[in-house]
């Protein structure tokens, strides 16, 4: 069921009017049944997946906790292994449902080089919907739980519904546990009825339509034009292409973030903010404080810091974030072109990060202010026209398409 859907239309006020109407004890369990609904609305089936998950890290969390009590009895250990074992057991499904054909793919490929007999070629196992999103979620809540900043929740359905909460749990923002799971806690205690909420709820959800229905699949129309008949446009027709879809994700992604934060407020929740103007960003580093938030919280949080951070020198911490934008790239799809995207994010960072002591001191020199406004749309334009050139990779269907596109671009005989 998508949010842009007639079906949605009709489900979202039901599931909203009910829950106004049943007893406050009780609107969780309801809102736990609307979420299965609308996740099983896909496909049926996908119910036993968010449940495993949602089971595996709910037992661990207990059991984590558990063993953070008996820390002095030399259990320590256990805890680690307890969280190893959680995140191998999910990132397994994900592994198998996202990138199992994609690994056996390039096993192949190996494989004929070596002139050895191949595998099955792949299993055409269907992506569950959410998976990336859900998963990560669960994980999040599994370390908290383990760095002691949260409790680990004892009620299984008020965590199921944690994991499953429908208006963020295809496509975001990737909630933390301080914050969804206290406001879940908390429903039995919320007021039924605030109109300033509800109509800013509701407001936010026609500006996601907006942006999601209006401008990303009107743009989409360039963008694709653009994409799928590269070889017969000139470079600026595919320079447009490339600019249109910027826009079209932006505007599509941030969309779907909008529509979940307000339908969640409609219902009394708060949910993290996803996007916070990116393309006015003046650095590769900045935007990706801006894009996405949620997720690359996540990964400065649960994968940067874990690595090392900036705490081991300066080589450390160009190499962890290399891990972070590699992994985001696969995190995001499984092909090399989403790698491609990740590593040249990662790679502008460090080349940022390298010369900004000699671009603060050249700015220095010239007598310049950082506020400078001049000097901050030339940082934006170039942020962008960097960020916009990642995106063809991003939006190309294989790495081979997304370089004729760039070829193509850059085509000597085009006067443009």
């Amino acid at each position: 069921m998508q949010f842009n859907s007639i079906d949605f239309l009709v489900f979202f006020p039901a599931v909203v009017l009910i829950y106004w109407i049943i007893p406050k004890k009780v609107r969780y369990l309801w809102l736990l049944v609307a979420s299965y609904y609308f996740y099983m609305s896909w496909n049926a089936s996908y119910a036993l997946l968010i449940g495993a998950s949602t089971l595996i890290t709910y037992v661990c969390g207990l059991l984590v906790e558990w063993i953070g009590t008996h820390e002095e009895k030399g259990w320590s250990v256990a805890g680690k292994l307890v969280v190893a074992v959680g995140f191998l057991s999910n990132l397994g499904i994900l592994f198998f449902y996202k990138y199992f054909d994609f690994f056996l793919t390039n096993l192949n490929v190996v494989l004929e080089h070596f002139q050895k007999k191949t595998l099955t070629s792949s299993l055409e196992v269907l992506l569950p919907v959410g998976i990336s999103f859900y998963t990560f979620q669960a994980l999040g809540y599994l370390v908290d739980v383990y760095r002691k900043e949260i409790a680990a929740e004892k009620n299984p359905l008020r965590y199921a519904l944690f994991v499953s909460f429908f208006p963020q749990l295809v496509a975001g923002p990737i909630e933390r546990s301080g914050n969804l799971l206290k406001q879940i806690r908390e429903v039995p205690y919320k007021k039924t009825f605030e109109y300033h909420r509800i109509v800013n709820g509701l407001i936010l959800m026609l500006y996601g339509f907006f942006l999601k229905m209006v401008l990303a699949d009107r743009i989409a129309i360039v963008a694709d034009y653009a994409f799928d008949h590269y070889y017969s446009l000139g470079s600026a027709e595919l320079v447009t292409g490339a600019v249109a879809f910027a826009i079209q994700i932006y505007c599509d992604f941030a969309g779907y973030s909008t529509i979940a934060i307000g339908a969640a407020e409609v219902m009394g929740f708060q949910l993290m903010d996803n996007f916070n103007c990116p393309y006015l960003s003046q650095s590769v580093a900045e935007f990706w404080r801006r894009w996405h938030i949620s997720l690359s919280s996540w990964f400065k949080d649960y994968l940067y810091i874990p690595l090392g951070g900036n705490r081991k020198g300066k080589v450390r911490k160009y190499i962890n974030i290399m891990i972070v934008f590699l992994v985001s790239g696969l995190w995001h799809g499984a092909n090399w072109s989403y790698v491609i995207w990740g590593g040249l994010n990662g790679i502008y960072q460090v080349i940022g990060a390298v010369f900004t002591p000699f671009r603060n001191k050249i700015r220095e020199k010239l007598h310049l202010k950082k506020n400078f406004f001049p000097l901050m749309i030339i940082y934006i334009v170039v942020t962008f026209v960097l960020v916009d050139f990642t995106w063809i990779f991003f939006r190309a269907d294989t790495v081979q398409h997304a370089f004729a596109v760039i070829q193509s671009i850059f085509n000597m005989n085009n006067p443009a």
